[in-house]
């Protein structure tokens, strides 16, 4: 009797069970990127405006950098615009959206979502690539992005800083300035292509191998509003000023400054960098940097050249005079680097400007500073 009531227990038919429900689905993007394929790597971006390219930082935001460079294999961002812009602020794009014109109204709502925040200690400065998220809500982050043109304090640690643009922050910085209407663009900024490359080797910078005998075989000519001024260097009293100025002239760094400063009988000042009539790229940026102090025996007469600093002998960057008249005050308190040997009567003419204070009335323009080799 108990066997066959166990033989019953265990033939009777089970009541079903509840289904289980399925696991939801995890919404942020995973990686399929080993380490090793996203390291070292380039984004550039083909722009109606220009190419911008990007380093990308795998280290400080691996699953960004990899989604960012999934997607743009995908081709996702071909034909995608910078779509909102704040002059000399940001340029905002990557909307997925943003490829449909017909979608205009919808732009800066598509494409996110998909990551979660990445903290890290970078910085949103000048050139800075960050994702953009939804209002509130940390792990929001997809396509889109932003560029910083200036430095933004105020947004450090808020989002995820993904990349930095080491070629056409200019071209940025253009894209950030188009007019627009509640910082949406009044015409089509499009993002053509975005390839992944690998980073190149860097390049040697201008003049940072020539010996000294090979730097005194140049010199420059400074074409201004006002004529041609030519001079020829010293580099064996000065070579590292002399290094610095050929590498600034020939980097276009001086094309579009100004001679800013004219006291008369005693010097004319230019390569001021504030005076520039646009910004710097971050090549050309790379190379204002401070110098160390070479004075030396070279009087200052009329017609040498100088380089202008503060009261700190090392703060030397860019800033260079050329001495109207003998100035013995000058003497082994400035690097003399160079002098004037053709040109004289446009200093002259630049020293006759009329003058508001030690400021030219009328704009001295210095259109551009050629590198070329002595006759």
């Amino acid at each position: 009797m108990l066997s066959l009531l166990l033989a019953l227990i265990v033939a009777a038919p089970q009541a079903p069970r509840p289904a289980r429900p399925a696991p939801a689905r995890d919404p942020f993007f995973t990686s399929t990127l080993p380490l090793s394929e996203i390291r070292n790597q380039q984004a550039v971006l083909e722009t109606t405006h220009g190419t911008i390219v990007l380093d990308l930082l795998a280290d400080a935001a691996p699953t960004h950098v990899a989604h960012f460079i999934t997607r743009a294999r995908e081709g996702a961002y071909n034909g995608t615009t910078f779509h909102r812009v704040i002059a000399m602020g940001i340029a905002q794009g990557g909307d997925p959206l943003s490829k449909d014109p017909a979608m205009s109204a919808k732009y800066g709502s598509g494409g996110l979502g998909a990551l979660r925040f990445e903290a890290n200690g970078e910085k949103v400065t000048r050139g800075a690539v960050a994702a953009v998220l939804v209002p509130g809500n940390r792990d929001s982050a997809g396509s889109q992005f932003f560029i910083a043109i200036t430095d933004q304090p105020a947004l450090d640690g808020q989002y995820t800083v993904f990349a930095r643009v080491v070629e056409g922050i200019t071209v940025a910085q253009k894209i950030s300035t188009e007019p627009a209407a509640n910082t949406v663009p009044m015409s089509r900024i499009e993002i053509k292509t975005i390839t992944i490359r690998e980073k190149p080797a860097p390049v040697p910078e201008p003049f940072s191998t020539s010996t000294v005998e090979e730097l005194g075989t140049y010199r420059a000519v400074i074409a201004s509003s006002m004529g041609n001024i030519t001079i020829e260097f010293f580099p064996d009293r000065a070579p590292n000023h002399v290094r610095q100025f050929l590498r600034l002239a020939s980097s276009g760094v001086y094309d579009g400054t100004a001679f800013h400063r004219i006291v008369p009988g005693f010097v004319i000042q230019g390569g001021h960098m504030p005076t520039r009539r646009e910004g710097l790229d971050e090549r050309q940026a790379s190379f204002v940097r401070f110098l160390q102090p070479e004075f030396n025996d070279t009087p200052h007469d009329r017609g040498i050249v100088s380089m202008a600093r503060l009261d700190d002998p090392a703060s030397a960057q860019s800033s260079f005079f050329i001495v109207l008249a003998r100035s013995p005050s000058l003497d082994g308190k400035y690097t003399v680097f160079g002098r004037v040997v053709e040109g004289l009567d446009v200093v002259e003419k630049i020293e006759k400007a009329p003058l508001n204070g030690e400021a030219p009335i009328t704009r001295i323009e210095v259109s551009r500073v050629t590198i070329e080799k002595k006759p």
